[in-house]
């Protein structure tokens, strides 16, 4: 048998991408899933020592609070090969950390008197859906958000650098109003800090409710406690929001809001990864050469936008699982199925292909020089752009047929003439002032707002930071 390594691994997460992920393995690993377990079991013990009605679990002593803190905070992958040792002879992982936690116990006087209170009213999916629940906020809060925030502010200083930068707009391909480059990429940071926002405030709710959601075990034992009290207060003091109406499963409805959002921020991603492209292609911008790179085995000159292209591959498959996770997460037959459980251990793989996205196209912007010249010489050869505000202007007064006048003028030529579009401006019966105003005009001037409304964007943007 092949021993693991990154030659070895089946999913290039784990394997050829693996340096590039480690800083999400904290939180999606097995390991983490396993601690997060760990976690989850010991801060309910310590929360049913705090219910002073329960008089089986006294209060705890601050020499047991600091052993169950050290098992959470000292957690080694050692202890995690145990549990797994444990889960090889009961074929249950969350039975094999209360078993682990048990036999940690077994040689503390006061934490062994309560042993049996470990996972007590517990479901094993009360212990899961708040371990997700914790990894994702955490892989969330501490990995993806601020990813997304490094690219998001690479392009708001490009923005800013390339404000007043005049470029020929493209609709459907084909040269249309100008606009400045800062313009167009500042679009796009606003489109990343707005889903970037849904990601960051998508609520994540934890049940902690028993069998099938209606404390069943909890009120058999112990009927005059107010057992939905008790749960809120655990999951909220985990810094997650309460779900109290659930079956066996907590409904994920939260999750696949969080997945939904993540497949739109990769939207975003595909759409700047194919317009960079694009200008790169067009000569708007060139890709500063790395040292030792090569573009092509067999054609030297090459620097080809690998970056970008890296960060679209990834994104969709990123959306692939994620909009599953969207779909499935949320259904369950009955009370409960346990189809969603595999499909959750692929967060891991989703977020990973996330990253890569993301840190694969900030990458590639690092990498970018403008071409002003390009640039100039594209709005020199499109006079044709004008026409637009030639004919808006002759609407304002009331010269008869603009549009169709401007279309005869400029539609199908190669070239428009710059000295043909002054001397039809000249001969135009509208006021001097107008007509001075149109013939100083060039594609370079034809911005409208961009560059101001760029910096008043960018401004703003700043302010709220």
């Amino acid at each position: 048998m092949l021993p693991f390594s990154e030659l070895t691994a089946l999913s290039p997460v784990d394997g050829r991408y693996g340096g590039k992920v480690t800083a999400l393995r904290p939180f999606f690993s097995e390991f983490a899933l396993i601690r997060y377990r760990v976690m989850v079991e010991i801060r309910w013990l310590q929360a049913l020592a705090q219910e002073s009605d329960i008089a089986e679990v006294p209060r705890l002593s601050d020499r047991s609070h600091a052993l169950l803190d050290a098992l959470i905070h000292e957690f080694s992958i050692s202890d995690a090969e145990a549990i797994k040792a444990i889960e090889r002879t009961t074929n249950h992982d969350v039975k094999a950390v209360e078993y682990f936690l048990k036999e940690k116990f077994a040689d503390h006087q006061e934490l062994h008197a309560i042993c049996e209170f470990v996972h007590f009213g517990c479901t094993s999916e009360d212990i899961n859906n708040l371990s997700y629940a914790l990894m994702l906020r955490d892989g969330r809060n501490q990995v993806i958000v601020p990813a997304i925030e490094k690219l998001a502010n690479c392009l708001a200083e490009m923005a800013d650098a390339f404000a007043d930068l005049p470029m020929l707009a493209r609709t459907h391909g084909q040269p249309a109003s100008p606009t400045t480059m800062g313009k167009e990429l500042a679009n796009v940071v606003a489109r990343i800090d707005h889903v970037r926002n849904q990601i960051a405030s998508t609520q994540i709710r934890g049940k902690f409710n028993g069998a099938v959601g209606n404390f069943n075990a909890h009120l058999a034992a112990y009927p005059e406690l107010d057992w939905p009290a008790i749960s809120r207060r655990f999951v909220e003091n985990l810094d997650l929001d309460w779900q109290a109406m659930t079956t066996q499963i907590e409904p994920h409805d939260d999750l696949a809001a969080l997945c939904h959002a993540m497949v739109r921020l990769h939207t975003i991603l595909i759409d700047l990864d194919r317009d960079l492209w694009g200008y790169i292609a067009l000569g708007y911008f060139r890709q500063r050469m790395v040292e030792g790179e090569v573009g092509s085995s067999t054609m030297p000159h090459k620097v080809n936008p690998i970056d970008f292209e890296n960060s679209e591959g990834n994104a969709g498959i990123a959306n692939a699982i994620f909009e599953h996770l969207a779909a499935k997460l949320p259904i369950s037959r009955w009370q409960r199925d346990l189809s969603d459980s595999t499909v959750l251990r692929n967060f891991g793989a989703a977020f990973g292909h996330s990253l890569l996205a993301i840190e694969s196209s900030y990458r590639g912007l690092a990498k970018l020089e403008i071409d002003a010249t390009r640039l100039a010489a594209e709005l020199e050869n499109a006079w044709e752009v004008l026409a637009e505000p030639i004919q808006t202007v002759m609407r304002r007064y009331d010269v008869p047929k603009p549009y169709e006048k401007l279309k005869a003028l400029t539609r199908g030529h190669a070239q428009m003439d710059p000295l043909a579009l002054k001397a039809f401006v000249s001969s135009l019966p509208i006021p001097q002032d107008a007509q001075d105003a149109l013939s100083a005009m060039t594609p370079g001037t034809y911005i409208g707002n961009a560059a101001s409304a760029t910096r008043q964007f960018l401004k703003e943007r700043s302010g709220k930071r």
